[in-house]
This record gives C-alpha cells, structure tokens and sequence, in this order.
C-alpha cells in the first residue's frame, strides 16, 4: 500500500477515533493515576488470533493488541470522518490486511496494548475505493502542460496535447479542492505532496479530476496533482544495464544526459504500425486512426477532429496512447540497444544531466521525425501506472 493511501487513511481513521473520543465514558478515556499510558496506533492486521492481533504499524516494530469482551470494534468506510455510518464488527471479522486505528493502555515497553477501541478499515473496502478512484480519474481526470496560473483567481491553464491538435482547459479550484505536488527526483505518485496554487507555474505538468463544463472548456477541479517534469525525446549512445544506467543524445534539449532507470520506471516499446500512424496524424496526413485502444476487427474512427473531453477508444487524445501502452508488455533496459530512438518523461533534478526516468518508449523513430518535441510531450509523467497515471488510488 502506497505512502499517500496510508497517510489518507490514517487522516480518516484519526478522525473517527476523535469522534469516538468525544461518546467514550470518561472513565475510559482517562485511566486512573499509574495506569498504562492510553494511546493509538494506526497500521495493518499481520495475525489475528482468539484474543488478539498482531500489528504492523505505519512507524515501529509489531504491536500486539489485546482484545477483550468490552473492547470496541467498529468498521468504517474509507472516507469517512465521524462514525455515523460506522457500524459494530466481532473479533472473528478481522483479518490480516485490514487496516486499524486501534486506542488503548500501552505496555511499558511499548509492545503490546489493551485494546479499548479498534476502528477498521476493510481491506475489501480500501481496494474497492482505490479502483473507483483509478475509474474517476478516467473518467473526470484531464491533463496537460500549465500554461497560465492565477492564484488568486483560484484558476489554472493547461494546453491538453492530442493528436489533432492543442486543446486549452481551464481549471477552477474552490476552497474544497486538494493540490498535491510530486516530489522531487520521485516516480511515485504516492509521493507526492500537500501543495498551494501558488506553487504551480508554467511549464508544470498538471492533473486535475472533478466536473466538466458540457464545452469541455472548463473544470473545477475536486484534486489536483503536478509536478516538473521534463521530456526528453532522442537517441541512445549508451547502455550500462548492470547500473541501470542509458546515455540519451537529446534532440529537444539539445544535450548528452544521463538517464537513470528505477524500479518504478516503466519501459515500453510501441509497435512500428502505431508509430507509423501517429507520425502521419502529427504531419497532418490523412492516415487512418492511430489505433489507441482499437480491439481486433474494429474499423478506426475517420481522423475527425474529437470534440474536447471526447473519451473511449477513438479518440485521439494522449490519455488513450497511455491505455494502450498500459496493456502492453513492460520492457527491460537489456531490450534497448545503441541507436534506438526514445521518447523519456522523466524527472526534474538538480543536474539537467541527470534524470530519472518515469516512462521511456521505443519503438518511436517515425514519431520523432515527424515531430520530436510534439511528439514527446505525448506522453505523461501519469501514464503507466505508478500514479499519478492511472496509478494506486490516482491519475
């Protein structure tokens, strides 16, 4: 589970437990003078046994919680931030994987505690929230480079690449809406950060889900994510797979650089059919469909241009090529070779010689020659997986 899905639940179950603070008798709520220390402890179930449980907590070593017949088991759905809908649970309905927020008397050294109250998250619950949020941003999430940002407006520009062509969107935030920037030098959606409007400057790379205007001209966002990222679109001249290491001659930034290969970092090579599509839309040929998301036997849609917001699998919008790449086979950095041509969204670091790939495509030399820096910027730092693209609980 990432770390921005922990933190979130454990924001919810904090809030639950607070509620149930303020309906607890006092007399439980504050022991009596040399009693054990009454606390909370948020993590996951490890084990489970008649009497206890075992847990791993978010910080620390295994905690052992006691249970007894006057300790209180509620189940919470994840978001919610009281306990009106919370509803009464037996300890032989827990299970490792659940998540907990469990508040009681600590041991003396801190490994183990007497349960008074144990707030649960199903993990049933939380896997089904986090594929609703991966559907929502599907669904109601757009995104494109920042092109403008007035904090005080509350509202931002973005210009959404698509094959046919730059689509401007504008973003309205209200008092409601949550800003999340990535973090430096990350690949993880889940790292990144609470953020302020202020923050966003031209040149990011932003995502926003929430309600669509009918035009598709305007969202007023519900959640933002952004970051600096950068697109890196060339040649390779070297490959040093036991560092997970590649050197990229760089036709946008007109540089060698150093391209370091993560775990996270997903590696994908674009079949020579799509490329040679992709490169006759971005020339402005009359070519069919590129073919995103297109299943066997389909006839492509005529290369129309698609109204704004258009979603499914003839549309020609980055978000479907990102589908598509998303169900294609991960390569590995041995399968590239001296010469391919790339396209990198990579990281932003100190040393613009430096970066950490994000996605790295193949297979793309007709694009590159058609349009490299159009071309590049097809692609998204949130576009295979990992988050922000449709990631854990994100875009």
């Amino acid at each position: 589970m990432g770390l921005r899905m922990r933190r979130w639940l454990m924001a919810s179950l904090s809030a639950a437990v607070v509620a149930l603070g303020l309906c607890w008798p006092a007399s439980a709520q504050t022991p009596a003078s040399g009693d054990a220390q009454v606390t909370r402890i948020v993590g996951t179930i490890k084990s489970t046994q008649a009497d206890s449980l075992t847990l791993t907590p978010d910080s620390g070593g295994e905690v052992t919680a006691k249970l007894s017949s006057s300790t209180k088991i509620l189940r919470v759905p994840p978001g919610e931030k009281d306990l009106k809908n919370a509803t009464p649970l037996q300890a032989q309905d827990l299970q490792p994987g659940d998540r907990v927020l469990v508040r009681g008397q600590s041991s003396a050294d801190g490994h183990s505690i007497s349960a008074l109250a144990v707030i649960v998250m199903k993990q049933a619950d939380v896997s089904a929230r986090q594929q609703r949020d991966r559907e929502d941003w599907q669904k109601r999430g757009v995104g494109g480079l920042v092109t403008a940002a007035d904090p005080a407006a509350g509202t931002i520009t973005i210009s959404s690449a698509a094959l046919g062509g730059n689509h401007n969107i504008v973003i309205r935030t209200t008092k409601s809406t949550t800003v999340r920037r990535y973090a430096p030098d990350s690949v993880k959606f889940d790292d990144a950060r609470p953020a302020a409007l202020d923050q966003i400057n031209a040149g990011d790379q932003l995502r926003a889900r929430g309600t669509r205007s009918a035009d598709g001209n305007e969202v007023t966002a519900e959640e933002i994510v952004f970051g600096s990222f950068r697109n890196i679109a060339g040649t390779v001249t070297s490959i040093d797979a036991a560092s997970n290491l590649m050197t990229v001659q760089d036709s946008i930034g007109k540089g060698s650089v150093v391209v370091k290969v993560a775990p996270d970092s997903q590696i994908k090579k674009l079949p020579s059919e799509m490329a040679q599509r992709i490169s006759l839309r971005l020339k402005g040929g009359t070519g069919d469909e590129s073919g995103q998301g297109s299943s066997p036997g389909q006839r492509p849609a005529p290369p129309a241009k698609v109204a704004p917001g258009a979603q499914g699998q003839g549309a020609n919008t980055p978000s479907d090529l990102q589908r598509f790449l998303g169900r294609m086979p991960n390569s590995t950095l041995a399968d590239l070779q001296k010469g391919d041509a790339i396209m990198i969204v990579s990281t932003q670091s100190a040393d613009p010689g430096t970066v950490t790939a994000i996605t790295v495509l193949a297979g793309v030399e007709p694009i590159l020659t058609a349009a490299p820096t159009r071309g590049a910027m097809m692609l998204s730092p949130w576009s295979l997986g990992g988050a922000g693209g449709e990631g854990e609980s994100a875009p």
